[in-house]
């Protein structure tokens, strides 16, 4: 069975969950505090030498890592990843945004707003995440106001990928009011059948071991 190594809050690896619900995998769930350094032991570190969540384990024991490289390996062959050459890289396109422009600032600010307290120097660099934030969600936002999705007429992993950290956007002090159609796209998004909550782990069911 798949298991996946995740940290709850984590919208990377709600990501992942999302995708694995959509196509009605069961799967093996291990929380792992990053904040304790669960992540950071050698018995990970065997897993994925950088140190990071999310990790599936899939069926012959090898791992994988990166949400959106554990996005594209699930997907391939299901509708959720398109046939058309042009339309696959499109999705690659959006993916690239999410963790270039949209995942270093929306989850960055959020995962700061989350700590007991923000230091001196993560304080000074807030303003510049607030900032480069606010200009992925525009662009987000002018893509949408002309499509319902990110790529085609239908959802793709693109989606799922965007959709993991700017549900929880204002977390991180992102007001989404100024953003009609992500607002309407999210809507869209979680009114599928077997969406889940980033707070719930259904499918899974715990590990026969570590």
């Amino acid at each position: 069975m798949l298991r996946l190594y995740d940290y709850g809050e984590s919208g990377n690896g709600y990501k992942v969950r999302m995708l694995l619900c959509r196509l009605g995998l069961a799967f093996e769930w291990v929380e792992l505090d990053i904040l304790q350094g669960q992540t950071r032991t050698p018995a990970f570190l065997a897993k994925n030498l950088n140190g990071r969540i999310p990790v599936l384990r899939l069926e012959d024991g090898t791992h994988l890592a990166e949400s959106n490289a554990i996005l594209w390996y699930l997907a391939d062959g299901t509708p959720w990843l398109p046939d058309d050459r042009l339309a696959r890289a499109q999705v690659l396109q959006w993916m690239f945004f999410e963790q270039y422009s949209h995942e270093p600032n929306i989850a960055v600010a959020r995962f700061w707003h989350h700590l007991p307290a923000m230091s001196p120097s993560q304080r000074a660099q807030l303003p510049e995440k607030m900032d480069k934030g606010h200009a992925a969600l525009a662009v987000m936002d002018q893509h949408l106001a002309k499509t319902p999705y990110f790529v085609g007429d239908r959802a793709s992993i693109a989606d799922l990928a965007l959709y993991g950290y700017t549900h929880v956007a204002a977390e991180g002090g992102f007001d989404l009011a100024a953003y009609p159609a992500i607002r309407t796209w999210l809507d869209r998004i979680s009114a599928d059948p077997a969406h889940v909550a980033i707070t719930d782990t259904v499918g899974a069911v715990a590990p026969n071991a570590a």
